[in-house]
């Protein structure tokens, strides 16, 4: 197959199609010199996060070029939700091995643009570069809470609930399914239920309208991207406690029960798979009422999976009352 036109420069890139996305940041100046500029807003402190997508790992090489964008930003904001943070801007790292394409790198523009105007943050700066390996972004997010009340991973305290926005394992089953659409017959899926799960996977929606309801009333909190055991493991490791989870608790899509129901062994993935970019929330319970109120004023379904003990560790009681017991708690990079 041909390929399309070749960006010409690194400086027709900028200029061409990430200036655009910078023109509501005043410091970006922009994106006419080295760094950006931020003013602290009074009574505020700055909550920052990095992480990075990579073509083969966290996305596939023939996605579009929009939902890889989307993705990019959401999982950086999804981090910043989870601290209770208000987005405000982020730097950018594009890698490339080659010269993009021009229709590429509109459309990827297209999905940052997108993002930035759901996320409300604006790109603020970063770099561009080219080098073997895969096609990678690296994006630093910027965000802001009321001074001193950062919500962390490590402020559990002992008889907290744990409550999960959203629903779970959506992403990792479409992540499946976009390797190999056949299996929505398989699983007797509709159309429109296969859309979704791949959906789920491909533009992942961080839950920062949990804002209000993460900062009045969590005590710790961690935003689940590795797998819901994984990342549960972090926040009781953090705070020096135990988690009990119930399988039956744990909130399903329509299309992902009917999945787990025909196909029971998936049901590991819906624990251990990540993607999900949900909120995992632990709360104490006279605030538990708080906080699903809250919540629900903001639109966002949360549910109580279990709660947290003295000890070490996670148990997570099956579907028949006894451990379940996992190949592994989530993804891992190495």
């Amino acid at each position: 197959m041909a390929r399309g036109k070749l960006i010409e420069s690194e400086e027709a890139l900028i200029q061409r199609y990430l200036r655009p996305l910078a023109a509501g940041f005043p410091g970006a100046w922009g994106l006419e010199d080295d760094c950006a500029s931020l003013r602290v807003p009074p009574g505020e402190e700055l909550v920052l996060t990095t992480d990075a997508v990579a073509a083969g790992v966290h996305f596939l090489a023939d996605d579009r070029p929009q939902d890889i964008a989307w993705k990019a930003l959401a999982v950086n904001a999804s981090d910043l939700a989870a601290k209770g943070a208000r987005p405000i801007a982020y730097l950018m790292s594009l890698a490339f091995p080659s010269p993009p394409e021009t229709d590429w790198l509109e459309k990827f523009a297209d999905g940052l643009k997108a993002a930035q105007a759901c996320f409300k943050m604006t790109l603020a700066g970063g770099d561009t570069d080219r080098r073997r390996g895969p096609v990678a972004i690296t994006i630093t997010a910027i965000g802001a809470v009321p001074e001193g009340r950062m919500v962390r991973r490590a402020t559990a305290g002992p008889g907290d609930m744990l409550f999960v926005s959203g629903t779970l394992g959506d992403a990792a089953l479409g992540l499946k399914l976009r390797r190999t659409p056949e299996l929505a017959g398989r699983w007797g899926l509709k159309g429109r239920e296969a859309r979704l799960l791949v959906g789920r996977y491909l533009r992942p929606v961080p839950r920062l309208a949990l804002r209000s309801a993460i900062l009045d009333f969590a005590s710790a909190t961690i935003d689940i991207s590795d797998g819901l055991a994984k990342d549960l493991d972090r926040l009781c490791r953090a705070s020096g406690l135990k988690g009990l989870v119930r399988a039956r608790d744990l909130p399903l899509s329509e299309a992902g029960r009917k999945v787990v129901t025909r196909m029971p062994k998936l049901f590991g993935d819906v624990v251990a798979g990540g993607d999900d970019y949900e909120i995992l929330a632990a709360v104490a319970p006279a605030h538990a009422a708080s906080f699903a109120m809250a919540a629900a004023a903001a639109g966002v379904d949360v549910t109580a999976i279990g709660a947290l003990e003295p000890g070490r560790g996670i148990a997570i009681e099956g579907h028949d009352g006894r451990p379940l017991r996992l190949a592994r708690l989530g993804w891992d990079h190495f």
